[in-house]
């Protein structure tokens, strides 16, 4: 069985159940094997008869006897039923609109049921059980998988079962690798987290695939530096004069971390090797400005340069600022996004393939196939994390030898960022442009909430704006956090039902949270609700409130990342948080974040008081392809997995280059991190 082969192929997955795969992403059987449940059932399996309680889920061996006709039952539902024997006791197997479900079943044969069993007497039934193949008769523990649409763990253990039946995954690490860490082979691994015999098996698996995946992850950025420092051929770009006029328009002096980091990227692009470097900065460090005197430089060297950003409006952002600052030096630039016109689209394509030196700036659009960029020099992307490694070498393949910079506003801890980003130089800009109004940061209980929005009721009397940030677009019960929609509602019925409020979220088209954002910034809404989408990139000097609800649920970076967006005028700013700190942690957090406006310093103690999370808020595994790993809680792993990485690229015997091969041969066919022979 090839890993890599269509799902299609397996027995049982017809159409229907084919759609059902996809949508949740299962593709091939790799997908499928990486699926890995999100929660697990304790059971016991194969108990005496007389143990067996119904209140909880078992899993029992049972042989087919017999099969009832169906019958109608008066609520009109048809009732199949299956007889088994289990241990001299005579067992029922009930499904109700499954008439199918007989099929699965032969006279005679033993099939491991998991379900919660109801005595009768001596003899006992089961509605609906679960089949389990070979290797869920081996656990005590019942996995629960993401579910989506009509997908069911029923069909999921099925499916993965019958594949784990069916092959025996190699073994792709080291093996002294994992003798020094003791560490359960690859396909035990695999087994385990989906049918674990116990919570120490599980727990073993886990470790292992969580440093195969940060392995795979460290050697793929090893690989990029490597082919990166290994093309000697990059573009020397030697200052020009035309330098010094820009620096001597330039609105405002440098800071001297932006001095630092601006003598950095020029000796980069000066040097004959391509540059490959990362620029972190604080919200508001002014990392913008930075970029664009790199890429003016490469203008004036007669090259190209395509800065993109995640959103069209951060884009349209930069295109004003560049237009503002490299207007006097005629340079030319260029905007291309999706909403772009297909007229405009094309006259800029054209123009790209053209020698001529250029600025394009820009989205994804930038990335598409037929876009073919002639003499392309620099690469920028803005807010690195949003975009991941395959979309950085995708823009990057365009300019073959062309320079890169990445920039992020989010404050990693320096120590992680070495290891995020092996693949980078790192340039840190740690100070803030003076001018910069420290953010009076507060927190309220939930039973507080009237005085937070006192002020910013008072705020919007003296003529500023106000944002309001909620973790959903709607309500969720069960977890009682503030939606989008319930406190728009509380808000414009209440408090501010004399001022002009609306709602922004990321299920929107982008036209319209285009035009809800430019009202906004032109002062026409006084308070938007808003879930993070407005965490990158919109600059409104005018709004000096940020309201942030369920305040415990967002990470520090991200709280710092969202109180960013005030502060960019001359008003006297405020990050009212909401939330409920009953934890001693929560406490803490929220004291970091009231006593301290440093980034760095925030992410630092983010990583300290973490037990689980997510590091952007939006868990970072998503962009990177992770399955498992969460990097901010687990950089012990990732430190041993990365210097172990190392290790094995340097080596030179033939075991070692043949691992290399491999993996990066896996990572053509695959982005996921885990299981690729």
């Amino acid at each position: 069985m090839d890993i890599y082969s269509n799902v299609s192929t397996l027995k049982g997955v017809g159409p229907k159940v084919l759609e059902r795969l996809n949508k949740v992403s299962i593709f091939n059987i790799l997908d499928l094997l990486l699926y890995f449940p999100r929660d697990y059932e304790f059971v016991n399996g194969n108990i005496p008869f007389e143990e067996i309680n119904e209140e909880e889920k078992q899993l029992l061996t049972c042989k087919v006897i017999g099969f009832k006709n169906d019958v109608r039952t008066r609520n009109g539902k048809i009732l199949s039923v299956v007889e088994f024997d289990y241990k001299g006791h005579k067992l029922e197997g009930k499904w109700f609109n499954q008439p199918y479900a007989k099929k699965n079943f032969k006279i005679g044969m033993e099939y491991n049921l998991i379900g919660k069993f109801k005595k009768h007497g001596i003899s006992f039934e089961v509605i609906n059980p679960l089949v389990g193949g070979k290797e869920a008769l081996k656990s005590e523990i019942i996995p629960k998988y993401p579910l989506k649409g009509d997908l069911t763990d029923k069909l999921l253990t099925k499916l993965i079962s019958y594949v784990l039946d069916s092959i025996e995954i190699r073994e792709n690490l080291p093996k002294e690798i994992c003798e020094k860490y003791k560490f359960i082979s690859l396909d035990k691994a695999i087994r385990e987290i989906h049918f674990p015999k116990n919570k120490n098996m599980l727990d073993e698996a886990i470790l292992r695939l969580k440093f195969q995946e940060l392995f795979t992850y460290s050697m793929k950025l090893l690989l990029l530096k490597k082919n990166i420092k290994g093309n000697s051929e990059g573009i020397s770009f030697p200052w020009k004069d035309e330098m010094k006029a820009l620096k001597a328009s330039l609105p405002y002096n440098l800071t001297n971390a932006q001095t630092r980091v601006v003598r950095e990227i020029l000796r980069d692009e000066k040097s004959n090797f391509p540059m490959n470097r990362l620029v972190q900065g604080d919200v508001g460090s002014g990392k913008t400005i930075i970029a664009l005197i790199a890429i003016f430089n490469v203008y004036t060297n007669g090259y190209k340069s395509a800065f993109m950003a995640p959103t069209e409006i951060l884009a349209n952002q930069h295109y004003k600022e560049a237009q503002k600052l490299l207007a006097p030096f005629n340079v030319n630039i260029e905007l291309l996004t999706g909403s772009t016109s297909l007229k405009e689209k094309l006259r800029i394509k054209e123009r790209i393939k053209k020698e001529e030196p250029l600025v394009v700036i820009g989205t994804h659009a930038l990335i598409q196939e037929d876009v073919e960029f002639n003499k392309l020099g620099l690469v920028v992307t803005d807010e690195q994390h949003r975009f991941g490694v395959e979309q950085r070498s995708k823009l990057i393949n365009k300019g073959k030898r062309a320079d890169v910079i990445v920039m992020t506003a989010t404050p990693i801890p320096r120590t992680l960022a070495l290891y995020l980003y092996s693949d980078l130089d790192v340039s840190i800009i740690d100070e803030l442009p003076p001018g910069r109004k420290k953010i009076d940061t507060r927190f309220f209980n939930e039973n507080e909430r009237n005085r937070a929005y006192e002020l910013a009721y008072n705020e919007v009397g003296k003529g500023r704006q106000v944002y309001v940030v909620c973790p959903l677009i709607e309500e969720d019960e069960k977890a009682m956090l503030n939606s989008v929609e319930s406190i728009y509602k509380k808000l414009k019925e209440g408090i501010f039902k004399d001022v002009s409020v609306e709602i922004l979220h990321g299920k929107m088209k982008s036209i319209e949270k285009d035009e809800i954002i430019n009202k906004f910034k032109d002062n026409k809404i006084k308070v938007l609700i808003s879930t993070t989408v407005i965490e990158v990139g919109v600059n409104v000097p005018n709004a000096s409130v940020m309201i942030i609800e369920n305040a415990e649920r967002f990470g520090l970076a991200q709280l710092h990342q969202l109180r960013g967006r005030v502060g960019r005028g001359e008003y006297e700013s405020y990050c009212i948080l909401i939330g409920n700190a009953k934890s001693k942690i929560t406490k803490q957090r929220m004291e970091i974040m009231t006593t301290s406006n440093d980034g760095f310093y925030i992410s630092e103690q983010d990583l300290k008081l973490r037990g689980a999370g997510e590091m952007f808020g939006v868990k970072q595994s998503g962009e990177e392809g992770f399955v498992l790993s969460d990097i901010y809680n687990d950089i012990s792993i990732l430190r041993a997995a990365r210097e172990e990485a190392g290790k094995v690229l340097n080596k030179e015997d033939k075991e070692s280059k043949r691992l290399v091969y491999e993996i990066s041969q896996g990572l053509r066919k695959s982005s996921k991190y885990i299981c690729f022979n």
